[in-house]
């Protein structure tokens, strides 16, 4: 049977105990359990939820190499319990693993899988792992998903140790986006454990059964938000620390010590960040008792992300580098590669080789030496070139007189930077775009920008919807600025920056009111602008009306976008 990857478990994973595979699963050859025990799940390890009786369904009796659909042959059975199995499958019309639950068509959990398979299948979120068939077929339901070999579940991570601080906090960012983006659909997880959870080999975090986990489980909450919340704050927890923030041990990990109470990973474990310690403590609160160090719980993934914005911004490590090994010093008789000699010990001096006394040897030395003498000959020649002509370029400057004051020199006023003393958004119509990360713009720092808002309509942006977006920087007084280096984030089709001069910070001004001081057009990810009508001003505004065309990222989906790095003026 072939080696099943760790990290594309089937996505109905089995409980905190130990993997069903190792217990359950006991296969034969052709794939059949021998020993089908049903999973003692502890759904108190994650603090919530509960299961539904399956029922005297009995599980289908299905064997490696059997095709469903003409189309996806059961490779591996990874899972089997309550009347349902988990498979690795190949689907031979794409030639790609893919993973395959089944259940009998009587199951009592049956039609609910189906409708949250189908409803999942919806969202169509890469955040996910994305189901791709949902089929009620020969009285057998059977629900087709994604297989990612490439990916490793937070629970094999965590075997070897926490994980590292910036990797934690990408972790809880991306699963909590994801979760707001599937609640706001009307869709839960409610199973969101730590084999749920991957990361991919780019690095990015997908989420695995979602809606599909629990329906197969029979598992239901009056509270699904609140459920997934505190189970992003369990996951975030045992990233901290290594431990399950609960008095037994799950998935690997090993509970709290029983009596404690629920107490903050940075009193687990010595150097856990500390806003990730008190992030993670918000969001395991139980209706509210939590301690008063700590901020009001959150309550929702949505409260959850926008906790996590607020947070300061995590850096990744600096990357680190091994020194090169040590020069070895070499001799011409060591020679390149040789050990070196023994200090005591004479070595052979190897003869010089003789001279070239033949007729072909002394037909080389006189072309060698004809060729010198020319190549002596010719930079002779270029020499006394370049001399007369830098003789000429100093009898025609000593020809150049000048008046006391100067004129008739080519002497330019040297320009001067501009400091930047406070910024603040211009809102012309709508929202505002990321208003707290303004001062990111001239930090001094090119990693850290303001962004704006995906657009669906680009590259110009619509006057009547949103006439652009932008930033007013003061300038601490009036200044006479002639020039701008603005550093851009998305390259592409085109962005568009305008600058002008205002009198004040204020958003009420409108745009067609200022003095337009410059502009340029551009597909780089820089922008250099000259100010072709020069007037003295405090306030300058930086005016984007027309943005590239940029994929999804962390922050905003795909769509015409723009973020800007470092500006600076010129004087």
């Amino acid at each position: 049977m072939a080696e099943r990857s760790t990290a594309a478990v089937d996505v109905a994973d089995n409980s905190g105990d130990e993997p069903l595979t190792a217990k359950a699963d006991q296969s034969t050859s052709d794939g059949v359990a021998q020993n089908r025990e049903r999973e003692t799940d502890s759904e108190e390890a994650q603090g919530s939820g509960g299961t539904e009786s399956p029922g005297k369904a009995s599980p289908p009796e299905l064997h490696s190499g059997h095709k469903l659909a003409r189309r996806y042959r059961l490779e591996e059975c990874v899972t089997r319990l309550d009347g349902f199995s988990s498979w690795r499958a190949v689907d031979e019309k794409l030639r790609r693993a893919v993973g395959v639950h089944l259940l009998p068509a009587d199951h009592p959990r049956a039609r609910s899988v189906l409708a949250a398979a189908r409803s999942s299948a919806l969202l169509g979120d890469p955040r996910f792992v994305q189901v791709l068939d949902a089929v009620e077929e020969n009285d057998l339901v059977y629900v087709v998903h994604e297989w990612l070999p490439d990916a490793t579940e937070l629970t094999a991570l965590l075997a070897s140790g926490p994980l590292e601080v910036h990797e934690a906090y990408q972790m809880v960012s991306q699963v909590s986006q994801a979760m707001a983006a599937a609640h706001r659909e009307g869709l839960a997880h409610l199973r969101l454990t730590p084999s749920a959870v991957l990361r991919t080999s780019t690095g990015q975090w997908r989420i695995r059964g979602l809606a599909v986990n629990a329906a197969l489980r029979g598992i239901s909450s009056e509270t699904p938000q609140r459920t997934d919340t505190e189970a992003i704050g369990a996951l975030l927890y045992a990233a901290l620390t290594q431990r399950w923030p609960y008095d037994n041990d799950a998935y690997g990990l090993s509970g709290l010590p029983k009596g404690v109470g629920l107490i903050a990973p940075d009193q687990v474990r010595a150097g856990v960040h500390r806003g990730l310690s008190e992030l993670a403590m918000r969001a395991l609160a139980n209706d509210g008792a939590t301690a008063s160090r700590h901020e009001t719980p959150c309550t929702t993934p949505e409260e959850l992300v926008k906790a996590i914005a607020e947070m300061p911004r995590i850096r990744p490590p600096e990357p680190t580098f091994t020194a090169p090994p040590e020069y070895q010093r070499t001799s011409y008789q060591q020679g390149y590669g040789r050990p070196a000699p023994h200090m005591g010990a004479t070595q052979p001096v190897a003869a010089p080789p003789p001279p070239l006394q033949s007729r072909t040897g002394k037909a080389l030395k006189w072309a060698v030496s004809a060729l010198l003498i020319a190549a002596l000959g010719l930079g002779s020649w270029q020499l006394a070139e370049t001399l007369m002509q830098h003789s000429k370029s100093d009898d025609t400057q000593k020809t150049k007189t000048t008046d006391g004051n100067g004129k008739g020199t080519d002497q330019t006023k040297p320009v001067k930077p501009i400091a930047i003393k406070g910024a603040q958004e211009y809102v012309a119509k709508g929202d505002a775009q990321a208003p707290g990360d303004v001062g990111k713009t001239y930090d001094g720092d090119s990693s850290t920008y303001w962004r704006s808002k995906s657009f669906v309509d680009g590259p110009e942006m619509k006057p009547a919807f949103k006439p652009g977006v932008g930033i007013v920087y003061d300038l601490g007084s009036q200044q006479t600025v002639t020039g701008a280096s603005i550093g851009l984030r998305y390259p592409g089709d085109h962005t568009t920056i305008t600058l002008y001069g205002t009198d004040s910070m204020s958003s009420s001004t409108p745009v067609d009111s200022m003095t337009k001081i410059g502009t340029i057009t551009t597909s780089g990810t820089s922008a250099k602008i000259t100010v072709t009508k020069k007037a003295k001003t405090q306030y300058v505004l930086l005016w984007i009306t027309a943005m590239p065309y940029a994929s999804g990222d962390q922050y905003s989906g795909a769509g015409y976008k723009q973020a800007i790095t470092d500006v600076k003026f010129t004087g």
